[in-house]
């Protein structure tokens, strides 16, 4: 289980910028990113193979797209519990606190593609310790 993709943008509602690394802060989130702050959704999780599963050869969908902090492989984000701690790298720590999410209104994710997964398949997180996290960490669920 390994992060793929970071990725962070200053408005909420739009797609994502990836970046090679990112610092979490303890209780705020993703430095930088718009949905930062002191709620229980800090941070996002979507799996790659869910990215993968809805892009097709004429619309390729990219890491961002959906608005997720953080793209993984080899976890399967919905069937994990509110409350299961998860390990991102050396040292941050963070807790899931939601499985899916209601969305109010058609955002520019939804009209770039046409859908989005996030209120079926994102997963969100508060940050219990911060760190740096970098794509190629591992990510390991802590018992």
């Amino acid at each position: 289980m390994k992060i793929v993709s970071i990725a962070i943008s200053k408005k909420k509602g739009t797609t994502k910028q990836c970046v090679d690394q990112a610092v979490l802060l303890e209780n705020h989130g993703i430095q930088g990113d718009a949905h930062a702050g002191d709620w229980h959704r800090q941070l996002s999780f979507l799996a790659a193979e869910s990215i993968d599963a809805v892009s097709t050869p004429e619309f390729v969908l990219n890491f961002g797209d959906f608005a997720e902090n953080i793209a993984t492989t080899g976890i399967d984000w919905k069937s994990q519990k509110i409350g299961q701690k998860v390990r991102l790298g050396d040292s941050a720590l963070v807790e899931i606190t939601q499985i899916g999410k209601e969305c109010h209104k058609k955002c520019a994710i939804f009209y770039r593609t046409g859908d989005c997964i996030m209120p079926k398949e994102g997963v969100f997180a508060k940050i219990l310790a911060g760190g740096t996290i970098c794509v190629g960490d591992e990510i390991i669920l802590v018992e």
